[in-house]
């Protein structure tokens, strides 16, 4: 097969894709239709709800971070998984089931978002760090990065999928349909070989344990940095929900159908990106902090672009560009890290990563309603030129980053990487060991 897709050839490995994808695209059409109707239906076109409902949402990856990658490190994450498919897709039944019945209200959207969190916020880090269990060492990174496109390929499906729906037969059918797309991946779980998984030591019993994964990460310095860049697109510049809807309701005047247009033309590049992050054998520091730069560049076009199809062809740019540097920066440090503290590890980062949105939201929100939605854009690219000066300092400072003049060419100098990406290189061999 080709070694794009090399991870397909197990048949854990399939199970395990295949019944994401079916859950993907439920949740991609769950989190398309609540934005909607927040944002329509149960107040008066509030961005600022959205970036509350969205907080809630993902909040709790940051409140529960001592004890979810624990959780995953200390249990068995087969059925740690088994239970928190089971919850969502109860939760996805009860609030379509409010909708449909007419009684829905903002503040019960607000607890279903909230219970879905904390839902997920187990889920996530036990998720992330059960595919080294599934796949060999050596084709982690590869499965890394087809998770990220079944995730992307979802995201590309549900939001139209989900906008044609919403438009046609209502949002509370949609959270139905959510709900019971969870049965795939409970069923691929159940129907997974035990003898073909890999099981990695437990965290031992005892306090301490989240400090354990703490002063691990504190002596990983390349973890630090990611973490940095991660926290700062993710918080500020990874709002797509809010960007979409409110580009689509509020600039292009737009319906249901174009906003869920608009999703899914991030997921296009999102979708792209992901599957050429998968023909590569290791992540790359030069890819990393080039996706910082490529993403501060697009987001701020598509906040200047004066139509809706050109805003949308701009957004394909900014999905290949986030989920490039997110792809990258997740491979990175789970073939990076020791796989007695994987979850841990995992539940700092997706709590960084998705944690950072009660700050980031509820902020990007408020400048839209305050400054109209194109600011909103201008500041989520602005995080991608942090991002990357952070990149580039943490580069020049401890392995030598230099920039040349280079006379002759277009852009007179030159980046002096061949030096630190030897040793980079050199360090990622090492760390796969540790």
């Amino acid at each position: 097969m080709n070694a794009m897709f090399r991870s397909l050839t197990l048949f854990n490995y399939r199970l395990w894709f295949a019944g994401a994808l079916v859950s993907n695209i439920g949740t991609w059409m769950q989190r398309t239709a609540q934005d909607w109707i927040v944002l329509t239906d149960l107040t008066d076109g509030d961005a600022t709800a959205v970036g509350i409902t969205s907080a809630l949402q993902l909040g709790p990856q940051l409140a529960l971070v001592g004890i979810t990658g624990v959780v995953a490190d200390r249990f068995d994450k087969r059925r740690v998984l088994l239970v928190t498919q089971t919850v969502m897709g109860a939760l996805g039944l009860g609030l379509g089931l409010i909708v449909v019945l007419g009684v829905a209200q903002l503040w019960q959207v607000y607890l279903f978002a909230l219970a879905l969190g904390v839902t997920t916020a187990f889920d996530a880090p036990a998720r992330q760090a059960f595919v080294s269990e599934v796949v060999p060492e050596a084709q982690l990174s590869n499965a890394v990065a087809l998770n990220s496109a079944s995730f992307n390929g979802a995201r590309l499906i549900g939001p139209a999928v989900a906008g044609v729906l919403t438009a046609a037969i209502g949002a509370g059918w949609v959270f139905l349909l959510n709900g019971v797309t969870f049965a795939a991946m409970i069923l691929a779980l159940v129907s997974l070989r035990p003898s073909e998984l890999r099981m990695p030591p437990r965290a031992p019993r005892g306090r301490g344990q989240l400090r354990a994964g703490i002063r691990y990460v504190r002596s990983r310095p390349d973890i630090v940095v990611i973490l940095v860049v991660v926290f700062l697109i993710g918080t500020f510049g990874m709002n797509f929900p809010i960007f979409a809807a409110t580009m689509a309701a509020q600039v292009f005047h737009h319906g249901a159908g174009e906003f869920g247009l608009l999703s899914s033309m991030i997921a296009i590049g999102s979708f792209s990106g992901a599957l050429l992050s998968a023909r590569r054998e290791r992540p790359r520091w030069r890819i990393l902090f080039g996706a910082c730069g490529l993403f501060g560049v697009a987001t701020i076009a598509a906040a200047l672009m004066p139509s809706y199809w050109t805003f949308g062809f701009a957004l394909i740019v900014v999905g290949f560009s986030a989920i490039t540097l997110m792809t990258t920066a997740n491979a990175t440090v789970q073939v990076t890290t020791a796989p007695v503290m994987r979850g841990r590890v995992m539940a700092l980062y997706m709590a960084i990563f998705m944690g950072g949105t009660p700050i980031g939201a509820p902020v990007v929100g408020a400048i839209s309603d305050a400054l109209g939605p194109r600011a909103a854009m201008m500041v989520g690219g602005a995080s991608g030129f942090v991002a990357l000066a952070v990149g580039v300092g943490w580069l020049t400072v401890s392995h030598g980053l230099r920039v040349r003049r280079a006379p002759g060419r277009l852009i007179p100098f030159r980046l002096s990487t061949d030096a630190a990406t030897a040793a980079l290189d050199l360090q990622f061999d090492e760390l796969r060991h540790v």
